[in-house]
């Protein structure tokens, strides 16, 4: 059997340890960078941490949870289920912990990959697969002055629980999907709130619940009834997503409901003009929340829409010369979504770097090969994200493809499975051309690269996606002995 070594270990990571588990491969090794599992839901301790997808369809569909508290479950909910599963699955045994992967080298000779860790220790196995995600690293501002600030700083992605909020005046930048769940949060204890917003977001309601007692009791004993459940949010979230490319009435749909809240929930025409976006609905992600509006109307906070032009040791100060003075700065700016597997140094054939194969931006077959890097496969790579619907449905289509190609290669042993380049370039080309009828072309996020290739999201539904990775196609491949 060939031994398989993956990079990770949240969701995506164990889900593809469990998928290969289930199917007799269990030379199977997980590399986790932190002392504990759980992947962007352990570092993200922030207040109000949450999902905006509902639980029943943000779980392993093989691993479902009937006793959730919430239909939109919290951090700490979230990470006793990774938690639980690990245990139920036996993974913990496979989990090598505060082994942080900085490169790993294809041996065109022994058809094997060398696995370097920070610490020293080199690994060999037949098979790499990186479940690093694509919201790992924290993503800072380029602001002039941001170390000459001379209270506490951080970014929310690592909240400083040391640092004492009450009484405070705050600067929060950036308005993004950490920050509405915060902000509602933080607003009641501090002195003064200032919110700097470069572009309004789009917020939806967010039909949110507490699962009492006699929902749960009804969900473990009535057959069918979660499969019921898990099935009504996924066709909504598909029905959704095709608003994006091929329905654009739907996408319409959207927005007015979007506008209907806000014009509920504020009141103040300053405000409220403030707060209506200027871009078409999915361009940037779309927010859920029912308290983050009526925070930003309480008289202890100010929306500031005028660019920063620098960071001072009394505060911020805006392009129009204004110094909002702060104690404390917190950065909600996003994670640095198109740079995959950075800083990891990754060679392929021929001493190969896939940076440099990526300097335009990442791409692969699928999300999850790439050409000259043999036996190499990702989960939530390139173009794999969701503007709608659960990653975690992803996350087991490309497990399941990837236990497919690593069944190949147990028939075949000692060679190796490459994507053909022609199939590789036919894929991104027509994938590209897709994308390029989405509304994420229309402005600015990090969905794109610099250069305006959009690098991260998948334009289609999720089970068009399934049915791509239904089974690997052996004509989209080169085996070669090694």
């Amino acid at each position: 059997m060939p031994s398989v070594i993956v990079i990770g270990a949240g969701f995506g990571g164990l889900g593809m340890a469990i998928e290969l588990q289930r199917n007799g491969f269990r030379e199977v090794t997980i590399l986790e960078r932190a002392a504990d599992l759980g992947g962007v839901w352990r570092e993200n301790t922030y207040p109000g941490a949450a999902c905006d997808v509902p639980s029943p369809l943000y779980s392993f569909s093989y691993e479902p949870k009937p006793k959730w508290r919430q239909r939109y479950s919290r951090r700490e909910d979230i990470v006793a289920y990774i938690r639980g599963v690990a245990e139920r699955h036996g993974l913990f045994e496979q989990i090598v912990f505060g082994a942080e992967v900085t490169e790993a080298e294809f041996d065109e000779v022994s058809g094997q990959w060398t696995v370097q860790t920070a610490d020293g220790d080199a690994r060999t196995a037949d098979v790499l697969i990186s479940a690093v995600g694509q919201l790992s690293r924290p993503a800072l501002p380029a602001i002039t002055g941001v170390e000459s600030f001379a209270g506490e700083a951080f970014h929310s992605a690592r909240w400083d629980h040391g640092v004492e909020l009450a009484g405070k005046r705050v600067a929060c930048i950036g308005t993004g999907a950490s920050a509405i769940q915060y902000v509602p949060e933080i607003q009641p204890q501090v002195a003064q709130l200032t919110v700097f917003q470069r572009t309004a977001a789009w917020v939806l309601p967010k039909f949110d619940t507490d699962y009492k007692p006699i929902h749960q009791r009804v969900l473990l004993h009535v057959p069918g009834l979660p499969v019921a459940e898990r099935f009504s949010w996924w066709a909504i979230a598909e029905f959704v997503a095709l608003g994006l490319v091929e329905y654009p009435a739907i996408t319409r749909a959207v927005a007015r409901m979007a506008g209907k809240h806000l014009a509920e929930q504020v009141t103040d025409p300053e405000l409220l003009a403030e707060l209506t976006p200027d871009y078409p609905i999915g361009c940037k992600r779309a927010l859920f929340s029912n308290d983050y509006y009526p925070a930003l109307a309480q008289p202890n906070v100010a929306v500031e829409t005028t660019a920063i032009s620098e960071i001072v040791p009394e505060g911020v100060r805006t392009a129009d010369g204004a110094l909002h003075a702060a104690d404390v700065i917190i950065y909600g700016t996003g994670f640095k979504g198109t740079e995959f597997l950075w800083p990891m140094k990754i060679r392929g054939r021929g001493g190969r770097t896939l940076a440099d194969v990526w300097e335009d931006g990442a791409h692969a077959y699928l999300g999850i090969t790439v050409p000259d890097f043999p036996n190499m496969f990702m989960v939530y790579g390139p173009n794999t994200n969701l503007g709608v619907g659960s990653i975690i449905y992803m996350i087991e289509s490309q497990a399941r493809y990837i236990r497919h190609a690593v069944q190949l290669l147990a028939e075949q042993p000692g060679h190796c499975l490459e994507v053909l380049p022609e199939t590789e370039r036919e894929y991104n080309t027509a994938l590209q051309q897709r994308l390029a009828r989405t509304p994420w072309n229309f402005c600015t996020s990090w969905y794109r690269t610099k250069s305006g290739r959009i690098t991260n999201n998948w334009p289609g539904t999720t089970r068009s996606y399934r049915r791509r990775t239904r089974k690997v196609r052996r004509a989209d491949y080169r085996l070669t002995s090694a």
